[in-house]
């Protein structure tokens, strides 16, 4: 490609990131917008914090990604109905489309009586928390001895280990709304956590809930399977802690005293199968769980204060695509707007899951942009718009200064990993305060 066609992303996560590449390789001048100060979104920050390889092989890509020269990278810029600028406003300066890949930022809630209490919580704070992402890391939390997570997946997993090492929980109880076969965390995953299973309990669990197993004929060596097969690579146990299943359990509502929560209800459930797709139906039996934390891992929703129509918790997408891929739409209602990565699909798969998306809406972008003819931004003119805000922005020299400078401290302090807590001590350490 060889107009200067120019495309604002926005949201430097893996989706945005590598959709950005995608963009650049093609001769786009992109210039990229991030909420936070650092890129990455939950591949730095959702991501368990001993995972360091990981988390670095993942960094030195996105460098990568940052390095090419017509990738321009404009950090600490909120966007939405509150934000520093709006998407009417980015798109008056004059970009050939927008891709937003900006994830799913809000939290699904179930509504239920007792939220507000000290000592329930969203899965999403939690992760960001203890990955030291701001304002999160400066939040307060109480994480109790006796703590349930609602979910089955691989964030219970992740939220269960980090409460037992770090927190020193002695009991946490996944609680989840349907049977043993349908949990959803990988055995990778589990092996993490597995050696802390009450196996005899354990037993007793599968035992409770096997007539509901067997009224939907549902083998219940499936769910034993699926919950057990990470026994064989278990990690050591190394804390004096008990993990519990609770299955067939949906919370109803959550009871406190003086603000603090003391324990939750649940009612139990039966399964009930419906074109192959097993669902939970309340039984009408409720019991009460003394508890001194609850943290649900339910899903995220897009931010629906972002300035695009949502749905059911997403981004509307065109029914009717002019550019699909893979026989999906990245199209929004308006046009010459793309969403990519969770802003397409909430809470679906991991990174690689991320890297495609935002790939594959990339190229649904250069599709787009084959239709028309490059427009007159002024590069200068985003500048010109960004120094307006009255902010610090943080650039791409101010990414690898403040990498370096972590990676320093990390040294000095013996450790594997520094960041700073707070957005000020970045933009200090960077001389942008």
């Amino acid at each position: 490609m060889t107009n200067p066609y120019h495309v604002a992303v926005i949201g430097a996560g893996s989706a945005g990131l590598f959709g950005a590449r995608e963009l650049a390789a093609q001769g786009v001048h992109v210039s990229l917008f991030n909420r936070d100060i650092k890129p990455g979104g939950l591949a730095e920050y959702g991501i368990y914090p001993e995972k360091h390889t990981m988390k670095e092989g993942l960094r030195k890509q996105f460098r990568h990604v940052l390095d090419m020269p017509n990738i321009d990278y404009y950090g600490n810029i909120t966007f939405g109905t509150q934000g520093d600028l709006t998407l009417d406003g980015l798109r008056s300066l004059g970009f050939d489309a927008v891709l937003v890949t900006v994830g799913a930022q809000g939290t699904k809630s179930l509504n239920l009586p007792g939220e507000e209490l000290e000592g329930v919580y969203h899965a999403k704070d939690v992760v960001y928390y203890y990955n030291h992402l701001p304002p999160y890391s400066q939040w307060r939390f109480h994480f109790g001895k006796r703590c349930a997570i609602i979910g089955a997946g691989n964030v219970m997993v992740d939220i269960a280990r980090h409460l037992i090492n770090e927190y020193k929980a002695e009991q946490v109880t996944a609680v989840v709304r349907r049977g043993p076969a349908e949990v959803n965390f990988t055995k990778e995953e589990m092996k993490h956590l597995i050696s802390y299973l009450d196996l005899e309990e354990f037993e007793r669990e599968m035992a409770r809930v096997l007539p509901a197993l067997q009224a939907i004929n549902q083998d219940p060596e499936m769910g034993r399977h699926k919950v057990l097969d990470s026994l064989a690579k278990a990690d050591p146990k190394t804390d004096n802690a008990s993990f519990h299943f609770d299955f067939l359990a949906s919370p109803v509502g959550m009871i406190g005293e003086n603000g603090k929560l003391t324990h939750m209800e649940v009612e139990d459930n039966i399964l009930i199968e419906k074109d192959g797709k097993i669902s939970a139906k309340g039984t009408g039996n409720k019991r009460m769980i003394p508890l001194d934390t609850v943290i649900f891992a339910i899903g995220d929703k897009v931010d629906e204060s972002f300035g695009l129509p949502t749905e059911w918790g997403e981004f509307v997408k065109s029914k009717e695509p002019r550019f699909p891929m893979d026989g999906l739409s990245y199209e929004s209602p308006i046009e010459g707007i793309f969403v990519g990565g969770w802003s397409r699909k909430a809470s679906s798969g991991l990174v690689g899951i991320a890297r495609k998306d935002g790939t594959n809406a990339a190229k649904a972008v250069l599709q787009y942009l084959g239709t028309k003819q490059a427009g007159e931004l002024i590069i200068s003119r985003v500048i010109e718009k960004i120094l307006s805000l009255g902010k610090p922005v943080v650039l791409k020299e101010h990414v690898k200064k403040l990498e370096a400078i972590e990676s320093e401290e990390a040294k000095k302090r013996g450790v594997e990993e520094f960041k700073f807590d707070s957005n000020e001590e970045m933009l200090k350490a960077v001389g942008l305060r």
